[in-house]
């Protein structure tokens, strides 16, 4: 496609566009009675069922969409990424994450090197150091064995593995269970300072995750630990070595901030922070969970990759999730996307896919940096429903505008705790609320079913489309395989939009300005900036004094 408007005079575009203007004047409920359409829009691969029946769809919507990912060349750009081709075209790099849940037997090229091998090695690397901490191997620098790991990073080397690690703590390793994890990111110190007040620094290891080593979040923290650390012990070398670890793209950055050859472990460039748990990244979890269970988690997403890439479309769970938020982001003209699991362990699930789709997919120009002419990645955002229902499931039942969500939830739970009955009945309590709501989205009032009529104030519209999750149960290998699952809804809707889904460049110039701004408010010196800013670092900088 050469044009922002190549995507749009497509006759399957088009046909689209034309069947939307007709779906718009239809409800949801005119298909609730269709014993049929529950069948023919449901779909099981592996642990994961999906269920799109309550979207906004039909046969002519489906066939329709199905085409229209044909003629964007979709099976093409499966193969491009899964084969390592360079599919992030402004950084010209592959995106191959999937790689690093392959089999050590398998082969992948990147400039004529089988990279398997090296990320294989990496997970050696990483069992490693999870076996000498488990077993009591890896000491402080007094000798006393580790009971805190904290992991530092932003972005994707925080926001995945701390939600693994929330999703997982009940597949905790026996070898870890006396270990304690924590996750510091935000950039202005209250995570870091309240922990350490918490911490033995005898006893804490700390690893810092940062694929360039100059990301001034992580940085700024690791520092801080660092500082802490030297009050205990002023023998920079020996603390180093004993209560720190780098994950890092960098090895020269790493070594320069002091981490020990010994103490490193490599990822690569084409790793994209948000796909970057399954890397070194994962370390914290591996620690937590065992390098057993880990590679469940690996095993779980490889299992969709393949999926992914050998299943015809009309059967394929990430293809049709995909086509779905694409017809309703753009065709229907939905903004807003709310991501609801009804298990309190998938707490953390909305705010790792926030960062998944929408640092990959809020994009206006097309690959060949073309304005866009239709609106791509809505805004997306979620709570463990069952929280949500008290909070803002208001506005979905009753706003004035239209959403789609996510449900998720696992069938079994607290099965293999039979003793404990009311925990049972308080899963199925959640199932039931997941069914209810996702019900009453759909058919508003009509699901009572009592012919009453409700005032004004009262009224449920429904309409609001919404696709329901399964997974048989969460462990290592579902939630592997449903992390991947998203990852690729995103990559399908990045293809029929043509947009670079790898990159992430609107991130950058902040993070420039705000160098200049610090140094504003170090020097006291007001620069040549906009008459808001100017105001805003005058107050600063009188209320606080200078920060120097």
């Amino acid at each position: 496609m050469s044009n922002a408007g190549a995507r749009t005079t497509l006759p399957g575009w088009q046909h689209l566009q034309s069947l939307a203007s007709s779906m718009k004047a239809r409800h949801l409920r005119d298909f609730g009675d269709d014993a049929a359409r529950a069948e023919q829009l449901s779909r099981r691969a592996g642990p994961v069922f999906l269920d799109i029946s309550k979207q906004r769809v039909d046969a002519d919507v489906m066939r329709a969409l199905l085409a229209l990912a044909a003629s964007c060349g979709l099976g093409q750009s499966i193969t491009d990424m899964m084969q390592g081709r360079l599919v992030n075209n402004t950084e010209q790099r592959a995106a191959l994450h999937t790689a690093l849940r392959r089999s050590a037997t398998e082969a992948v090229y990147v400039d004529g090197h089988n990279i398997i091998p090296d990320i294989h090695a990496s997970l050696d690397r990483m069992e490693y150091v999870v076996n000498r901490v488990h077993s009591q191997q890896w000491r402080g620098y007094s000798g006393r064995t580790i009971s805190d790991v904290v992991n530092i990073g932003v972005g994707g080397s925080d926001l995945g593995p701390s939600m693994v690690s929330t999703a997982l703590s009940e597949f905790t390793a026996n070898s870890a269970s006396a270990l304690n994890f924590h996750y510091v990111s935000s950039i202005d110190g209250t995570q870091i300072a309240d922990l350490l007040g918490t911490l033995n620094p005898k006893t804490t290891l700390f690893i810092i995750s940062s694929k360039s080593f100059t990301t001034v979040d992580t940085l700024s923290n690791a520092r801080t630990a660092w500082e802490w650390m030297l009050r205990e012990q002023d023998d920079a070398q020996m603390m180093l070595r004993h209560h720190f670890i780098g994950i890092s793209a960098q090895p020269d950055r790493m070594l320069q901030w002091g981490i020990p050859p010994e103490n490193q472990i490599f990822l690569w460039d084409w790793v994209g922070g948000r796909f970057s748990l399954w890397s070194a990244i994962g370390l914290p979890v591996a620690l937590q969970i065992g390098m057993p269970a880990f590679r469940e988690l690996l095993a779980g997403a490889n299992f969709m990759d393949r999926h992914f890439a050998e299943t015809p479309f009309a059967d394929n769970l990430p293809v049709l999730l995909g086509l779905i938020g694409v017809w309703n982001a753009t065709f229907l003209d939905i903004r807003a996307h709310a991501v609801l699991p009804y298990d309190g362990r998938l707490g953390n699930f909305p705010a790792y896919l926030t960062q998944l789709e929408m640092e990959s997919n809020g994009k206006s120009v097309t690959k060949e940096g073309q304005s866009l002419d239709y609106a791509t990645c809505p805004v997306l955002w979620g709570e463990v429903g069952s929280n949500a229902q008290h909070a803002f499931y208001q506005l979905l039942h009753q706003g004035t505008q239209a959403v789609s969500s996510d449900f998720i939830a696992p069938v079994r739970r607290y099965h293999d705790r039979t003793h404990n009955q009311a925990l049972i009945e308080q899963h199925q309590l959640a199932l039931a609320n997941c069914l209810a709501q996702s019900r009453v989205l759909m058919l508003g009032d009509a699901a009572i079913k009592d012919g009453k009529e409700a005032p004004d104030y009262r009224r449920y519209h429904g309409n609001q489309p919404s696709s329901t999750l399964l997974l048989d149960e969460l462990n290592p290998y579902s939630l592997g395989a449903l992390i991947a699952l998203y990852e690729h809804k995103v990559f399908v809707m990045s293809v029929i939009w043509n947009i670079n889904p790898f990159d992430q460049w609107g991130v950058e110039l902040g993070k420039v300005m705000a160098t200049g701004m610090l140094s504003a408010l170090q020097s006291a010196h007001i620069p040549d900036v906009d008459a808001s800013s100017a105001m805003l670092l005058r107050e600063i900088i009188e209320k606080g004094g200078r920060f120097s």
